[in-house]
């Protein structure tokens, strides 16, 4: 606990003294006195002001969080399920693999705006841009996973009168599931990340929006606490899947 904690008052001495070293002005590097100050005002209601745009940071960050859940969800869910039957079955992987690969190498911001054509500017691209992302890891890391599943165990199951379905779910699924986890906290990471894409167009109220808005206007402040808030949420909900993967999967590391 003591190395992080050093490493962040470590970080915050060097950044406070460039700041004050002069060589690029506030607008770009500000001190951390006048972060901290922007936090303050897009967190509460000041001057008459309500947070950012009449919305409080915690109430953007949750929205945010509220899209990414509904996106991220859906592709979690999509990959899973489509990485057990590419998994499963050799001529539904050779169909679908090469267009997963495609879709995986593929920037969020290069489809985005094929998107709102399709969707409008409303929720429903910003939640298909972060199913998409989404996707492609769950889908691949599921497949990688069910195709590396002992033969001599399954063949075991199907001896002792396993049905197909028996395989899959009591031999396949749990053999699988530590790979598929790992996936999917990969997907949630590459949902944060295309977090403010997603946000680009009409995302206020939203953290993504907030930062690109912000962004907008040179208000480097703001953006900084925009970007602070999205990278600690994302190291919470990255230290809950953790947990869930060990409570899930306790044998990891151990076999």
């Amino acid at each position: 606990m003591a190395l992080p904690f050093g490493s962040l008052l470590l970080f915050l001495l060097l950044w406070q003294l460039l700041a004050a070293s002069g060589t690029w002005s506030e607008t770009l590097v500000p001190p951390p006195a006048k972060v901290w100050s922007a936090f303050i005002d897009v967190s509460t209601t000041h001057d008459g002001v309500r947070g950012y745009n009449g919305t409080t940071l915690i109430e953007h960050l949750g929205i945010s969080l509220r899209r990414i859940a509904l996106g991220a969800g859906i592709g979690i869910a999509l990959g899973v399920l489509f990485g057990l039957v590419m998994g499963t079955v050799g001529w539904v992987r050779s169909l679908f693999e090469p267009w997963i690969t495609f879709l995986r190498t593929l920037p969020p911001l290069a489809y985005f705006s094929l998107l709102i054509i399709w969707l409008g500017i409303n929720e429903e691209p910003k939640i298909t841009l972060l199913a998409v992302a989404a996707f492609p890891p769950v889908a691949v890391s599921t497949t990688t996973a069910v195709t590396a599943v002992s033969q001599s165990l399954i063949e075991a199951a199907r001896a002792l009168g396993g049905s197909r379905w028996d395989v899959v779910k009591d031999v396949i699924v749990p053999s699988a599931l530590p790979e598929t986890l790992t996936g999917i906290r990969l997907a949630v990471g590459v949902a944060y990340s295309s977090l403010v894409a997603a946000e680009l167009v009409n995302g206020l109220p939203g953290i993504g929006g907030m930062v690109k808005d912000a962004a907008n206007y040179n208000n480097t402040p703001v953006v900084l606490v925009g970007i602070i808030a999205i990278g600690i949420s994302g190291l919470v909900i990255d230290g809950l899947l953790l947990r869930l993967e060990r409570a899930v999967v306790p044998w990891r590391g151990h076999v």
